[in-house]
């Protein structure tokens, strides 16, 4: 019995499959193959070159500060172009091709020029998970080839179909968009970042802090949502359906769906949290994932 694990897009709430995967690891399920879809990818590529704790460590020591100095602001079709970060994970996780992985691995992007899903199961690992986890509008696309790929949210973002296609007889699926639609926009806190650029960066994304709201979108003090709050919302609402609707015509074995929803898009400094929720969303499901895998 091969077992796969398909995991989900959503940005900084994706450090929860570190969590998922460390659990699965701690029940004795090792997965045989490896999807994933935009930040999905990027774990999912630590875990399949075998450098998940690396990843670990890494995350748990992130700040806000530290994010921020990945942001290499003035890509071409998006605000950050995205080289400063995949570089670093080029140079600390992976930087080999997806035949010389230890275990198979592949990942989702979107072409943009005509809408089409994209597996990427070839060639440079970095290079395919830097094209999965180009958000609109924030990470510039990547150029394959004759193709322009954005993120593979927009079309799979949990891939359940690339894991069977891969041959997973089980798939366990993670689904971080289960309690998205509903949150509140957050306001930013003072004070900005020091410097102009990341001053600017703070009026456009918006600063961790507070949840506050006035059930109208703005913060009960005369501010509205910054631009990554709307741009945010907006995908939250399209992936989540386009989610349910996948999933509805290609179920996973099991489906874990850690609580995220008080996780921003770009709070990849609240990692240990979302590594513990997604421990305790397979504590959860655990009875399940046993009867699946006939463990019970």
């Amino acid at each position: 019995m091969k077992i796969g694990v398909a995991l989900g897009s959503g940005s900084a709430r994706g450090w929860a499959h570190i969590g998922v995967l460390r659990a699965l690891a701690e029940m004795g399920v090792e997965p045989d193959i490896v999807c994933g879809t935009s930040i999905g990818a990027f774990v999912g590529a630590a875990h399949a070159d075998g450098d998940l704790s690396g990843l670990e460590a890494w995350v748990r020591t992130l700040t806000w500060q530290s994010v921020v100095g990945f942001f290499d602001v003035g890509g071409r079709g998006g605000m950050i172009k995205g080289d400063k970060l995949m570089a670093f994970f080029a140079r600390h996780f992976v930087d080999r091709n997806f035949d010389d992985l230890p275990r198979p691995f592949a990942c989702v992007a979107t072409d943009l020029l005509n809408g089409r899903e994209v597996w990427l199961k070839e060639g440079s690992v970095a290079a395919a998970v830097r094209a999965s986890i180009a958000l609109p509008g924030l990470f510039a696309p990547q150029m394959s080839g004759d193709r322009l790929l954005v993120d593979g949210g927009l079309v799979n973002p949990v891939p359940v179909s690339l894991c069977r296609a891969l041959g997973a007889d089980v798939v366990i699926a993670v689904d971080l968009g289960s309690d998205l639609v509903s949150q509140r926009f957050k306001a930013p806190p003072a004070p900005p970042p020091a410097s102009a650029w990341r001053q600017r960066l703070g009026q456009l994304f918006g600063r961790p802090g507070e949840a506050v709201g006035d059930g109208n979108g703005g913060n009960g003090n005369g501010h509205g949502p910054s631009l990554l709050d709307v741009v945010a919302g907006s995908l939250n609402i399209m992936q989540v359906r386009i989610a349910r609707s996948r999933l509805a015509g290609e179920p996973a074995d099991v489906l874990i769906a850690p609580r995220l929803a008080q996780v921003g898009l770009l709070d990849f400094h609240r990692g240990a949290e979302a590594i513990d929720e997604g421990v305790e969303a397979v504590r959860v499901m655990q009875p399940a994932i046993l009867r699946a895998l006939g463990r019970d």
